[in-house]
């Protein structure tokens, strides 16, 4: 090769991929936001970024489930229903009133039953696991619409205003849940979110993740299928319980409808608007879901005919979900640097 040619290619520009955007910051940055929304937004702005705060918890979990080990639930409103039931249990009528206990009972209880249902489910993939778990859940909802006199039937349950760290606050409803439960939901959040990013950076997090590429090969390196699957499942239904109790405490009132299959299919909806693929793209697709089923519904009653298009539309034209969409055009532009 001749001195000139060395020369021209040393001096043509060097193209570098540029990396992803962390997901952990993204998350980050956004609960940064939301801690300062307070100082600017209405309390209905507040109160509407409550349910987001509840279902980013429980997708956390989801995208676990989903997104790292490739297991797609039909029936996971079922936790978010078993967390605002255990919640007004405690509360109605056991008289406890401590967020925390809730918070832990709820994590339990979930947990329990997800190792009783996933040590079914976990067995079978894709549309199989998927029927499953939503024929679990439609049980779960049967259950609570028909034993009036255990869970209160169509009528759910009410969910009395709990004490946080053991103090009870004064004013009424919306002061209570804009201010003190506000900044509790969000702590919780950025703290389940920091432990959701070591599991999912961790060898059990790679083991997962080799198992939804090639569940095989993983099994034949020494990878234990049954019992990782079976740990995502657990720990996917513990973050839901976690958002299900943070749903009722601001409803204050555990609906049947919590657990019912459309609920499980909102869900979905919001990993797949997000992306389910990276870490943080589901809370977006939560905060995105919650405002614009908000504006559809004042509106047009026929929000959900919306909603359904957005899907559409969405799967067609952007299945990397909104975070996927936009990481993919933050590395188109540098990479053009």
């Amino acid at each position: 090769m001749s001195n000139h040619s060395i020369d021209i290619a040393s001096r043509a520009p060097v193209r570098r991929m540029a990396p992803r955007v962390n997901g952990l910051v993204v998350l980050l940055v956004l609960i940064a936001v939301m801690a300062l929304m307070p100082l600017i937004a209405s309390p209905y702005a507040l109160l509407l970024m409550l349910p987001f705060i509840g279902y980013s918890i429980a997708l956390l979990g989801f995208n676990l489930l989903f997104g790292s080990t490739g297991l797609l639930s039909f029936g996971h409103a079922l936790f978010l229903g078993i967390g605002a039931y255990t919640a007004a249990v405690l509360t109605s009528k056991w008289g406890i009133l401590s967020f925390e206990i809730m918070l832990i009972v709820a994590a339990l209880v979930s947990g329990l039953v997800s190792l009783v249902i996933g040590a079914l489910c976990v067995r079978y993939t894709k549309i199989f696991f998927g029927m499953l778990t939503l024929a679990f859940g439609m049980l779960f909802h049967s259950f609570l619409f028909k034993f009036y006199s255990i869970t209160g039937g169509d009528q759910g349950m009410r969910v009395l205003r709990p004490l946080l760290l053991g103090m009870e606050w004064r004013g009424g409803k919306t002061a209570f849940l804009t201010g003190p439960f506000y900044y509790y939901a969000l702590i919780l959040f950025a703290l389940l979110g920091l432990a959701m990013w070591r599991i999912t950076q961790s060898p059990f997090g790679l083991h997962l993740r080799a198992i939804r590429e090639n569940a095989g090969k993983a099994a034949y390196v020494g990878v234990q299928i049954f019992r990782m699957r079976l740990a995502a499942f657990a720990i996917s239904a513990v973050y839901g319980g976690i958002g299900g109790t943070i749903l009722a405490v601001t409803t204050g009132l555990a609906d049947p409808e919590l657990a019912y299959w459309t609920h499980s299919g909102n869900l979905v909806f919001m990993a797949v608007l997000g992306g389910s693929g990276t870490f943080a793209g589901p809370a977006i697709g939560a905060l995105v879901f919650v405002l614009l089923q908000d504006f559809v519904m004042s509106v047009t009653q026929y929000w959900r005919f919306v909603m359904g298009g957005v899907l559409v539309l969405l799967v067609v034209f952007l299945p990397q979900g909104l975070s996927g969409a936009i990481d993919l055009l933050f590395s188109r532009r540098k990479g053009g640097q």
